[in-house]
């Protein structure tokens, strides 16, 4: 068999995808991270009537380029909170007005098996947006961020997901530093808020799209 692993991951994929929608998500299939691209861009995007897009941090929309694109859609107004340079405060008011776009794209940090998103934020900006406030949000899940559980996606979240992205924005916590949580009290901790989505509600507004390759953290 060619690709086994691939193969190996779109059986656990398939299976995920039947939890999410029994868990009411309307939930998408990709091979790849261009073929996500071109569900986001051509189905979803049009289908959702959205008029208004932001976004919370992703590795899995900024590296495949889905950004880029999505910000050069002539159909939309985009409340870009990746800006670089801007003042702190002026970053927080347009992640504030983020909270009510029509579309909201964003990953996770983990995805368990029974359909539960599971997400940790510094801000809170993410995390609020997935459960309230923008009409439709999708969510752009590698297979790397499917875990059995609860349990073992607080794990991943803590002793992955955290330490790497505080490295890669190089904040001062000791888990930059360990690869480990310490639970710690730095003034750049961004472990601050969870969340445990178990439902969309209502019905369709949440849209996963499982992509059957490793990406982000």
């Amino acid at each position: 068999m060619d690709k086994p692993i691939d193969h190996y991951w779109l059986k656990r994929l398939t299976e995920v995808k039947s939890v999410l929608e029994a868990n009411h998500f309307e939930v998408h299939l990709a091979e790849s991270s261009l073929e996500a691209g071109s569900i986001l861009l051509e189905e979803i995007i049009p289908k959702s009537g959205a008029k208004t897009v932001s976004w919370g941090g992703s590795m899995t929309f900024v590296n495949p380029g889905l950004y880029e694109k999505v910000r050069r859609l002539p159909s939309l107004e985009v409340i870009d909170t990746y800006q670089k340079g801007m003042p702190p405060e002026e970053m927080v008011e347009l992640r504030r007005k983020s909270l009510l776009v029509d579309l909201f794209i964003t990953g996770t940090n983990a995805l368990t098996e029974t359909g539960k998103l599971v997400n940790l934020d510094m801000i809170g900006n993410r995390v609020a947006a997935i459960t309230f406030g923008p009409r439709s949000v999708v969510i752009l899940v590698g297979r790397n961020k499917i875990v059995p559980d609860v349990e073992e996606a607080t794990f991943r979240v803590k002793n992955y997901a955290a330490p790497v992205n505080a490295m890669r924005l190089d904040k001062k916590t000791p888990c930059a530093e360990t690869s480990y949580c310490h639970d710690c009290k730095s003034p750049d901790r961004i472990c601050n808020s969870w969340s445990i989505v178990e439902k969309s509600f209502p019905k369709g507004r949440i849209k996963v799209v499982l992509i059957n390759e490793d990406l982000g953290f």
